[in-house]
């Protein structure tokens, strides 16, 4: 059965990261192996700034940072391969041109569009070494470009995978031929061609699609942390990890805003029962996560998600009507337009609440139209808490100290709206 594992920025970040890689598929030697690599640490990052620069009319700063794009990848090259990186240097050489040539070619093109043609390219750079540090380390390996085998829509930076299609490019990846097959995870293509991505942080829905097409055994998401846990270790103390929970609640914790899996990955794995696994790239004898279709876990430990960076928008019809359901849709067809999440929705009988995340490019256009119509107080700077299975003591030791400005509560999970003045520090989950 093919096995699909992903491997993030951080698992192959520099020189010593990348060894790290190959010594650890060097315990794995059941084929098919798929192997979907994003770019390497935070190169995506550096590809946004130089499309950026690229736009700007500073083009000392554009040949600047391709010039840093090109050095760092070039030092990786050399300091794995030594005396034999020609052949490798001269493929990372050609990329760096090719990515310049498109960057001239659609500079005067509609951002989206660009973005597509360019960004992706940092998973191209690191596919390329990464693949040939395999063949080095004495594995068989096939690098495969991503943009023919995941078939999408036009819809650029945001792109709807063509599932019939995509299932038909992929299938010879599970040939059990001995050889390890190195992908792309973020990127895809059209019919045509155009290449197409599939959103920030897409690399593990990648993963997810061809997965779900290969009927894959598994998914194995290899990262810097052992599993998934009921809470980010950064911001709890006490925070723990869940070895075992469903389709369904990672859903909603990825929903909500918890950072481990990618929203859209779940979806395909979950109708095919594929399980996923969560395990540490730093420690192969830490317990893993699995995502799965077991419910019994779910309800055990209580799950926190703090977002940050959060605005309040408080809205009243001017008329000092009612917020009946044509002023709602209304709104929330609105907020549709404008490309925000709601991660928070609150009605009244004479008010919306809507609690979204702080992209000035999308909200500031929102907020300007909204105000046109309405009566809007606007709040800033505050912090969302999520609690998932927790009880009213646990939401009211958590909220102790700390101002609520909105509240939303069903049966299994609990909101709770704070300045982030009062949300700051380490938090410690009451036992």
């Amino acid at each position: 059965m093919t096995q699909v594992f992903k491997f993030g920025g951080a698992s192959i970040q520099d020189v010593a990261a990348i060894r790290r890689l190959g010594k650890l598929l060097t315990h794995f030697r059941a084929r098919p192996l798929i192997v979907v690599v994003s770019a390497m640490g935070k190169t995506t990052n550096a590809l946004e700034a130089l499309l950026a620069a690229a736009r700007g009319s500073e083009k000392a700063d554009y040949h600047d940072r391709l010039e840093t794009l090109r050095r760092d990848h070039l030092a990786t090259v050399e300091a794995l391969f030594g005396a034999k990186a020609g052949p490798v240097a001269e493929r990372v050489e050609a990329l760096i041109t090719e990515l310049d040539q498109r960057h001239r070619r659609h500079a005067n093109r509609e951002r989206p569009f660009h973005y597509d043609q360019t960004v992706g390219f940092g998973e191209l750079l690191s596919t390329t070494i990464v693949s040939a540090w395999l063949e080095e380390a004495g594995m068989a390996t096939e690098w495969r470009d991503a943009r023919e085998l995941v078939v999408t829509d036009d819809c650029h930076q945001a792109a709807n995978v063509d599932w019939e299609a995509t299932a038909e490019r992929v299938r010879g990846l599970a040939a059990d031929d001995g050889r390890i097959r190195v992908t792309q995870g973020f990127i895809g293509g059209t019919v045509e061609g155009v290449t197409t991505t599939l959103g920030r942080e897409g690399s593990d829905f990648s993963a997810a699609i061809l997965a779900h097409c290969l009927e894959a055994e598994e998914v194995t998401i290899w990262k810097d942390v052992p599993g998934l846990f009921n809470a980010d270790p950064r911001r709890f103390d006490n925070a723990v990890q869940l070895e075992r929970i469903s389709y369904d609640e990672a859903i909603e914790l990825a929903w909500h805003g918890a950072k481990v899996i990618h929203p859209k990955t779940l979806g395909p794995l979950q109708q095919k029962s594929i399980p996923l696994t969560v395990r540490s790239f730093e420690n192969l004898e830490a317990p893993p996560s699995t995502i799965g279709r077991d419910t019994r876990f779910d309800t055990q430990t209580p799950s926190l998600v703090l977002r940050e960076e959060q605005t309040l928008l408080e809205i009243h019809p001017r008329d000092l009507a009612f917020m009946d359901e044509p002023r709602q849709h209304d709104i929330l067809g609105r907020l549709v337009e404008a490309g925000l999440h709601a991660n928070m929705i609150d009605a009244g009988a004479m008010r919306l609440s809507l609690c979204l995340d702080g992209h000035p490019e999308r909200l500031e256009p929102l907020v300007s139209s909204l105000c046109a119509d309405y009566a809007v107080v606007r709040h800033e700077d505050l912090t969302l808490l999520t609690v998932r299975h927790g009880d009213d003591a646990l939401l009211s030791a958590l909220s102790a100290g700390r101002d609520s400005l909105a509240e939303r509560r069903n049966a299994n999970t609990a909101q709770r709206l704070f300045p982030s003045t009062q949300c700051q520090g380490t938090w410690h989950i009451p036992l």
